[in-house]
């Protein structure tokens, strides 16, 4: 291991020694001066954890969730010097972290918060206009093979608990012990303006943004939704789309012919 590889694993770890050959340029003591500035990154990294996963530091408490944390900051250090995605793993962590099982729903709490923040630092596009698609949707004979492309920022979260409720508990939209947090949910997450939404989607209608994201034909995104929902209604859920501004534009499966806003 190479003196700085040696460095950066101490860092995170204090079960690993001072490295060696340190000096300070004021002759105090290099191994106090490294432990303060080992804590200071500990510190930083745990500060960072807490600013993305609010909702999951109130459900455990705050000395639960920087314990958790801190041992996460030391197995899985900041792989870039850009720290807006710092702990893009944390729910993955959460859900195997032994200590953390008592609240089953906290690892899916933890894929909405990092949902938001990749939907808020998504790609920017303009939004197709209605006429735009009632436009492009006229001649049936396209329709088969029409493509909505929706927008960059667009995230859902589709998990067995309440993600949505408690999520909403914690930002005052529900009161908390109202929430049943065995009830399934997805969320949609999404950039609207410079604001980031979410909604709870119904199955069906989660299918079908699911199929649109994968590059399914709107008829084949029907199909996949209405085979997981019977009651799948297409026309409210291109009614929500547009609604949001979250369709950008219609590829028609004809070569160089696309709607566009």
């Amino acid at each position: 291991m190479s003196s700085q590889s040696a460095f950066a694993a101490a860092l995170l770890n204090p079960d690993l020694p001072c490295p060696g050959g340190l000096t300070s340029w004021n002759g105090s003591d290099p191994e106090l001066r490294f432990a303060i500035y080992r804590n200071n990154v500990a510190v930083s990294l745990i500060d960072a954890l807490a600013d993305t996963y609010p909702v999951v530091q109130a459900l455990v408490g705050e000395v639960f969730f920087r314990a958790m944390a801190r041992v996460f900051a030391q197995v899985s250090p900041p792989r870039s010097r850009l720290m807006v995605y710092y702990g893009d793993t944390f729910a993955d962590f959460v859900a195997s972290f032994p200590p953390a099982a008592t609240v089953p729903y906290l690892a899916d709490v933890a894929r909405l918060e990092m949902a938001r923040v990749r939907a808020y630092h998504a790609a920017d596009a303009a939004a197709l206009q209605t006429e735009a698609l009632q436009a492009a949707l006229a001649d049936p004979g396209q329709v088969l093979s029409s493509q909505l492309h929706v927008h960059p920022s667009v995230q859902l979260i589709a998990s067995p608990f309440a993600v949505v409720s408690l999520w909403a508990a914690h930002q005052g939209a529900l009161c908390l012990t109202s929430v049943d947090p065995d009830v399934a949910q997805t969320a949609l997450v999404f950039r609207h303006g410079l604001d980031v939404d979410t909604l709870e989607l119904k199955p069906g209608d989660a299918r079908f943004v699911s199929a649109l994201q994968t590059g399914q034909s709107l008829l084949e995104a029907a199909e996949v939704a209405r085979s997981s929902d019977a009651e799948f209604d297409l026309s409210h859920a291109l009614a929500l789309l547009l609604r949001w501004q979250l369709i950008t534009h219609i590829t028609t499966g004809e070569p160089h012919h696309e709607h566009t806003h």
